[in-house]
């Protein structure tokens, strides 16, 4: 073929190409199908954004259509927000979806709750395709809670408000986003969530108090510090419902969307600083960086806190992380985390009856352990800070997990390292024989060592959700010892104690 023919058929078939779908575009007919029947967006806090959930739109004909509208049904006054096909709004006109195809629609809101004068409330809308005999609808629901909102307010400079750590090497001051609440902010109820921003702080002879059944919500890099002086009082109680745990005191972040429920490091820690101190009793703190962390001082003679019947998980490094602390716990569930479940680090004194330190963390690698037990820590190389252990007592506990090691001990000579389990299941696999002349974990000869059961079956219900419940194969079952457990006699859920105890914070009951 000559080629002055060739330019312009190849320009025909080009431009005819391009104006066909000019003209075949049909109108909808109601025929559209929907990745959802309705939307539910998660529960959001009031005037805080939701996450963004996404409507898939089909086209299943054999034919290019158009969409004459789709709106929101209250229009330009709706809460919810949209973004059809890449464009932001809340009512669009002729949007074309080709035979066979789809179109997205992402999904997001902003409510205030004020004005309904309610402590929850059900906000629903729909998005409306096409109208009259056509219209199709997907409806859209969100829970909205209203929440006690605490956070650093902004100075006249334009800086936020920030707490004073410390001073660092050079001289320089320590500061974190925080605050110091205020005596009419020191009770937390449980008749609204609290969402906290940077680090709510506990000032010297103040006490923050709070309630059964409260719920303490975290933003990103936010927590509480109860400074020297200070004390923290959770006062929870045993609830009914295993599930809902309506009378616990939950610390967790302020991501409330399902897919959020088990994702570590999403907050800071709970820090209690040297000369604090506090009693905590049925609380959950799960999904923090550092769950707990507490300082305690080397000439303390009383315990910087005393804890009972909680739990503490999914943390990202560290659940629970004393430092030269003075703690009391029973009944304690200290579970899954990043690296140490349990760190009892540069001396102190530890007592823990009846407790479940048990880390199965399976999101990354792990290269603690379930319990670490030291007195000392080297900042660099060349020096070496160390400190007494006083006593580090474990009776009637279950340590571990998904590895062949769950306990590590590590003593400096010249400062004393006192511990002991007692009628304890310890998860401890030398396979590498790397400890097999260490003293330390010597457990056929050295006393430290009372009763202890190496390498059990503990049988845990499913460790991928942190429930430490046993199971009737457990080998846990009626090695405790009678006179811890009358000292504890109910377990974390309340049930009786027998004269021959389970061991661990769990009672093994047949009917459950």
């Amino acid at each position: 073929m000559p080629r002055y023919l060739l330019i312009p058929i190849l320009f025909l078939v080009v431009f005819w190409s391009s104006c066909r779908k000019d003209f075949e575009f049909q109108d909808s007919s109601g025929n559209l199908t929907f990745s959802r029947d309705t939307v539910y967006l998660d529960t959001v806090f009031t005037n805080i954004g939701s996450s963004t959930y996404t409507l898939k739109v089909y086209n299943r004909s054999n034919d290019d259509i158009n969409v004459p509208s789709i709106r929101l049904g209250e229009g330009q006054s709706s809460s919810y927000r949209l973004n059809v096909d890449g464009m932001a709004g809340k009512e669009f006109e002729n949007i074309p979806i080709l035979a066979k195809d789809s179109i997205f629609i992402f999904i997001e809101t902003t409510f205030d709750i004020t004005p309904t004068n309610e402590n929850s409330f059900l906000y629903t809308d729909a998005i409306l395709f096409d109208m009259d005999a056509n219209e199709q609808q997907v409806p859209l629901v969100t829970l909205v809670q209203d929440a006690i909102f605490l956070f650093p307010s902004e100075l006249a400079d334009g800086t936020r408000e920030s707490l004073l750590l410390g001073l660092d090497t050079e001289g320089n001051e320590i500061r974190i986003d925080g605050f110091i609440l205020d005596d009419d902010q020191l009770n937390f109820s449980n008749e609204k969530p609290y969402v906290i921003y940077g680090y709510a702080g506990v000032a010297e002879g103040k006490t923050l108090t709070i309630e059964a059944g409260a719920r303490i919500h975290f933003h990103k890099d936010s927590g509480l510090l109860i400074g020297s002086g200070g004390n923290i009082a959770v006062n929870g109680a045993l609830s009914t419902d295993e599930e809902l745990l309506e009378n616990e005191v939950i610390f967790e972040g302020d991501r409330l969307e399902p897919e959020f429920a088990e994702v570590a490091g999403q907050w800071g820690t709970i820090w209690m600083v040297p000369g604090s101190t506090g009693s905590m009793e049925y609380i959950t703190i799960k999904n923090a960086t550092v769950g707990l962390l507490v300082d305690g001082d080397e000439n303390s003679v009383t315990a910087n806190l005393t804890l009972k019947n909680s739990q503490i998980h999914n943390s990202a490094s560290v659940n629970f992380w004393g430092r030269t602390a003075w703690l009391e716990a029973e009944n304690v569930v200290i579970g899954s985390a990043g690296n140490i479940a349990l760190y009892c680090n540069l001396g102190g004194n530890y007592s823990f009856t009846h407790s479940t330190i048990a880390n199965y963390w399976r999101s990354s690698f792990r290269n603690g352990v379930a319990l670490q037990i030291d007195n000392f820590v080297m900042p660099n190389e060349n020096e070496i800070i160390a400190r007494d252990l006083i006593q580090a007592n474990f009776v009637n506990t279950i340590i571990d997990g998904n590895n062949s090691i769950e306990l590590l001990l590590r003593s400096s000579e010249d400062r004393s390292f006192n511990y002991s389990f007692s009628n304890c299941l310890i998860q401890f696999r030398d396979t590498n024989e790397q400890f097999i002349d260490d003293p330390l974990f010597d457990f056929e000869n050295n006393p430290a060592y009372n009763a202890v059961l190496l390498n059990g079956n503990t049988d845990f219900i499913d460790t991928r959700t942190n429930n430490f419940n046993i199971g009737q194969m457990s080998d846990a079952i009626g090695i405790g010892s009678p006179n811890a457990a009358l000292l504890v006699p109910l377990d974390i859920r309340g049930f009786q104690r027998p004269s021959t105890p389970d061991i661990g914070a769990y009672q093994f009951i047949p009917e459950n």
